[in-house]
């Protein structure tokens, strides 16, 4: 076989191949052990919320269904993959590309016209962080704005108070503070304390 072709089809085999995958699963299909099957795995699994709102362009609901995304650790390729979407009764698997936009069309992040879903009923095996995994270099100065909106709101002054009602109530927030917007925050409330005592 002459080296050009033999090269495109090395390129054609490794494009075919995949860390990310995504499988399209119905609830009615599935096999009672599903989550047993996922977990096996061993590797990071993330299955979305029931999507039970989203349209079809003419305005009719779809099929309820979930949504499984799989990283793997090395390359899979769709036969691979496809042994696993056999055992959850689940058509052919979907290469992706991106991980992180994978990991977000779980909830339709990205996507405002589409039924919202809530990233807390995102399922993770195999250690997966679905927060970790969806963050965004922009989504932090977001939750910063939404703190300092906040702790205006409440007329806090205590970077504690912010701090316990985060770990309580706002799991993004508390990540956000323990990881790398706390610092801003303590300024923040720090220089609204000062600006009260000029009053």
């Amino acid at each position: 076989m002459p080296d050009g072709v033999q090269s495109k089809k090395a390129k054609e085999k490794a494009s075919a191949r995949s860390r990310t995958w995504m499988i399209v699963a119905y609830p009615e299909s599935m096999p009672e052990n599903w989550k047993e099957i996922l977990a096996d795995l061993k590797c990071r699994v993330f299955v979305s919320p029931l999507h039970d709102s989203d349209k079809n362009a003419d305005g009719e609901l779809k099929k309820p269904h979930y949504h499984v995304l799989i990283l793997f650790d090395s390359v899979k390729s769709l036969s691979q993959v496809a042994e696993i979407s056999d055992r959850l009764n689940a058509p052919r698997p979907q290469k992706m590309d991106n991980a992180r936009g994978a990991a977000r069309y779980l909830c339709h992040l990205d996507n405002p016209e589409k039924a919202q879903y809530s990233c807390e009923k995102v399922q993770c095996f195999g250690g997966a962080d679905y927060l970790e995994i969806i963050g965004r270099s922009c989504d932090k100065y977001l939750m910063i704005r939404q703190m300092m909106d906040f702790v205006d709101e409440q007329g806090w002054r205590s970077f504690a108070q912010l701090a316990r009602y985060a770990r309580e109530n706002n799991e993004e927030w508390f990540r956000a503070l323990c990881d790398n917007c706390g610092w801003v925050m303590k300024e923040y409330m720090k220089s609204l304390t000062w600006e009260d005592s000029q009053s």
